[in-house]
């Protein structure tokens, strides 16, 4: 017997990405329901070979669905996952509203899936899991083995984030500015504070009183939740003309010694992570050929001669998918294998 899972924000890009996820993995569902808002109701989306009309999600009962993968931004989930919760649905959301929550465990299956049983266990939970930024939710991947390794002090980051990390407007954007340079036209900027075609944007998200953005703020504070709180950690988070993928510059101070050898043989070994190291031309990955594709690239292992026990690293990922869409997916197929939820109708 399989689960009731229902895809909420099934016509925006990542809930696009889950359903198509959940029928690449042959997911354990005997039934998947797409919701969004009622302006979307009717509108056809894809899951495997098939086609789901989305529903309401205001009309949508909830006790009997087993798994709720939620990506309709922090606004629609503050006021909607914890009703669902308290239908006795586990959420999955992918926005930023439940991540800094101390009730709510932040996950990345491949870093910290042991916070999932005594979550569980606690018949006083919330019946919500947060999944990470983007940007972290790669860079914790590459992070963990060798943390593990030769404990991590401190992370300097710099990312490259493709457009999709600001959702459809932010891809049609880019192609509408493309395409106006190409033929002369007037370059209008509508989603980014300045053009974005042919150009870098030193700035996501909102400015803090610090001078760091709010992307940059959740980085910091989301490593430190995931895999180490007490690890220092610095990023600035560039916006790229680029469709798919997030990419990182990562320079990593370590307590013991580690050498790029070493780094690269644990990176090899590690969950999630796959290692693309040679070095010569083209002996890396670009964030074109890692769109798609589940893993997260590592490449331009090497030593870091101005600090101690430092290495630097590029790592490249599919922020639609390890990002957000995939990680989601993950969280739950962590928990059925752990034998921590079963379908209701089972159970009943």
């Amino acid at each position: 017997m399989g689960f009731k899972v229902a895809v909420v924000g099934a016509t925006g890009n990542v809930g696009r990405e889950m359903l198509d996820i959940l029928a690449e993995r042959a997911f354990p569902a005997d039934e998947v329901v797409a919701l969004a808002s009622s302006r979307s109701v009717g509108t056809e989306v894809s899951y495997g070979d098939k086609t789901l009309k989305v529903q309401a999600l205001e009309h949508h009962d909830f006790s009997t669905t087993d798994i709720c993968l939620m990506s309709a931004g922090s606004d629609v989930s503050k006021t909607w996952s914890p009703k669902i919760g308290a239908q006795g649905c586990l959420v999955i959301d992918n926005s930023s509203c439940w991540r800094y929550d101390e009730r709510v465990p932040l996950v990345v299956p491949e870093v910290n899936a042991h916070v999932l049983a005594p979550f569980m266990a606690d018949a006083k939970r919330l019946n919500i899991i947060a999944n990470p930024n983007c940007s972290t939710a790669q860079l914790v991947v590459a992070l963990k083995p060798l943390h593990d390794a030769a404990t991590i002090t401190r992370v300097v980051v710099s990312t490259y984030q493709s457009v999709s990390g600001a959702g459809k407007d932010g891809m049609d954007e880019l192609d509408r500015q493309t395409k106006a340079l190409y033929s002369l036209g007037e370059v209008q900027t509508k989603k980014f504070p300045k053009r974005i075609a042919f150009n870098l944007i030193p700035h996501i998200d909102v400015f803090m009183e610090d001078g760091f953005t709010k992307e940059e703020w959740k980085m910091t504070v989301e490593t430190k939740k995931i895999l180490d709180p007490k690890i220092k950690l610095t990023a600035t988070c560039v916006r790229v003309p680029v469709f798919i993928s997030h990419s990182e510059a990562v320079n990593v101070e370590f307590e013991k010694p580690i050498s790029a050898e070493e780094a690269r043989d644990i990176l090899r070994a590690a969950p999630g992570c796959l290692v693309v190291d040679k070095r010569e031309p083209g002996g890396y990955i670009t964030p074109h050929e890692a769109a798609g594709e589940d893993a997260t690239y590592i490449s331009r292992i090497r030593e870091d001669s101005t600090v101690e026990n430092g290495l630097a690293f590029w790592c490249v990922s599919d922020n639609l998918r390890k990002g957000a869409a995939l990680n989601a997916v993950q969280i739950a197929e962590a928990l059925i294998n752990r034998k921590l939820l079963v379908p209701k109708a089972k159970a009943a």
